[in-house]
């Protein structure tokens, strides 16, 4: 019995008790795995919920339903404690029967519908093309991808999307910082440092087919502009790729400026009466929407302001048939978020459901407790490639994806580089690892999976292993509606850790000479399980599952 046919089983009963005139919501009727395995399998706390609003008792309800639910098939015990808390636990025929299912599903176990059919837009990285992605684009390479895995695991129609930033000033200090660099004189002032400032420069200047320096400065500068943006931005693209990391749409800013999309938005909103002109500029009236101010949209000058952009682009998606669109930006755009959700309400859509901000906290590096600088090439910023270079992809992903996306993160490169169980993503991968060795371990020794008895699974270690496989849908389901993936990552080092526990306590080979019996194929069963769903969990966050370690 999965936790799914569970909860089912649970609400009928719970109907069936607060009689037919009721009202008992789905969501008042939940499961959840007791912090102490000698409680049962699954708890529930529906009676001190749904008590008062029905008049009973919630320790009388809970009593009530307990006993029905006790004489159901696949039930070993279902007790109340406490003020109404329902204690269920499964008898071991139904509850190892979810190994067979899980080895039978495979890749599709974990897979849900919570998303089904819906078109997601989810834009992350987008860093300017001006330089390497720096440690805060590397985390959001890490989660956005994640993210991406875990709502198509959850039916999502999900589009990877790389906003490029190749409209407005920075790309001119780019511009004229590879000028400088050109001719030997020293960065602007405002401009970008770093050896990858000489790198690029020298790059340009032998991609360039003619004689630049016969060029006047003005064209010069035109030149590095182009071919400097073009050339940083393959860089930025091969650094995503080698981590794993592929968007399906690069857009580029400067189009929502040269394809007058900037004017339909306008357009659009001026239709909807949210648009006024006032000194001379043309503005959003956002304070109708929660913002603290209006919004200017058109400069007096002619110019379009920040807001104009971010109008084109999220009408844009909207146009291109996208229902939610989410953006991750840094922990410096916190003051942005009122704003752009104002915008959203103007167009006629629904904050935070058709446009959703998600805002990361930084990313710090550290080997025995001091800060670290990583390279000269990048003057005094960390890197992708830096962390890459010093911990691989998947310590990096991984590493990345497992904290809260709210909270500052510390990367211990000492820690992350051992091969140790102290190390996160070591001691969940080799729990993979260990479940394909005693795989072809059983296979040289004849057990094989011609056999399956699940009664067989009365071991505590197996009961424990068996409630957390059971649980990975859930978990899967949960990471997609909060969007926490770090939540997959935390579930995998518990999983591996009930894994390690089980193969101390159990046997899959017989010792000696003993013979092959149900119990050891059986196992088997529950051993290949227990990869498989290592195995799809890691692959949710971008991570190897490796067969030998």
């Amino acid at each position: 019995m999965n936790p799914a046919e569970l909860q089912a089983l649970l609400l009928r009963v719970v109907r069936q008790v607060a009689g037919s005139e009721a009202e008992v919501a789905d969501a008042a009727v939940t499961l959840e795995r007791p912090r102490d395995p000698a409680h049962g399998d699954w708890a529930s706390s529906f009676a001190l919920k749904l008590g008062k609003g029905l008049g009973r008792i919630p320790r009388e309800f809970a009593t009530e339903v307990a006993g029905l639910l006790a004489q159901e098939d696949g039930i070993a015990a279902a007790e109340v404690a406490g003020p109404g808390f329902v204690n269920i636990r499964l008898d071991a025929a139904a509850a190892g029967e979810l190994a067979r299912r899980i080895v039978d599903e495979g890749e599709a176990y974990g897979r849900g519908d919570l998303y089904a059919g819906v078109t997601m837009n989810l834009e992350f990285v987008s860093a300017n093309p001006t330089g390497p992605i720096h440690l805060g684009g590397t985390r959001w390479a890490a989660v956005g991808d994640s993210l991406a895995r875990i709502f198509q695991a959850q039916g999502g129609l999900v589009t990877r999307e790389y906003y490029f930033n190749d409209h407005g000033s920075q790309i001119d200090r780019f511009a004229r910082s590879l000028l400088a660099a050109h001719r030997g004189e020293p960065a602007p002032e405002d401009g970008y440092g770093g050896g990858y400032i000489l790198e690029i420069a020298a790059a340009v200047e032998a991609d360039y087919p003619g004689d630049l320096d016969a060029l006047p400065r003005a064209e010069q500068q035109e030149v590095f502009r182009e071919l400097g943006v073009e050339r940083m931005f393959g860089e930025i693209k091969a650094s995503l790729h080698e981590f794993g990391v592929d968007f399906d749409v690069y857009f580029h800013e400067d189009s929502l400026h040269e394809s007058g999309a900037v004017e339909h938005a306008i357009d659009r909103l001026r239709e909807l009466g949210h648009i006024y002109e006032a000194h001379g500029a043309t503005w959003l009236r956002t304070t109708e929407f929660g913002d603290d101010k209006d919004r200017v949209v058109i400069k007096s000058d002619g110019e379009g302001a920040y807001i104009s952009g971010d109008l084109a682009y999220y009408l844009n998606k909207r146009e291109r048939g996208f229902e939610r669109n989410l953006i991750m930006l840094g922990a410096d755009h916190h003051g942005y978020v009122q704003r752009l959700m104002a915008m959203t309400a103007a167009f006629g859509d629904v904050p935070y459901v058709n446009l959703e901000i998600l805002i990361g906290q930084l990313v710090n590096l550290l080997r025995d407790g001091e800060a670290v600088r990583m390279s000269k090439r990048n003057g005094t910023v960390v890197t992708m490639e830096d962390l890459v270079g010093a911990i691989g992809v998947d310590a990096s992903r991984y590493a990345l994806v497992r904290s809260s996306l709210d909270s500052p993160i510390d990367i211990d490169l000492g820690q992350w580089s051992r091969r140790t169980n102290d190390n996160p993503v070591f001691y969940v991968q080799y729990a993979h690892a260990r479940t394909r060795a005693v795989s072809r371990n059983a296979e040289q020794s004849g057990v094989d999976a011609s056999e399956f008895d699940a009664s067989t699974l009365t071991h505590p270690t197996e009961s424990i292993l068996l409630g957390a496989l059971a649980d990975y849908p859930r978990i899967v389901r949960q990471a997609a509606e909060l969007r926490e993936p770090h939540r997959v990552a935390r579930f995998l080092e518990e999983l591996a850790g009930n894994y390690h526990r089980w193969y101390d306590s159990t046997r899959v080979i017989p010792l000696g000479d003993a013979p092959v019996e149900s119990v050891h194929r059986t196992r088997l069963r529950l051993n290949d399980a227990t990869g498989q769903v290592l195995r799809n969990g890691l692959g949710l966050l971008g991570v190897s599952a490796p067969d030998r370690m």
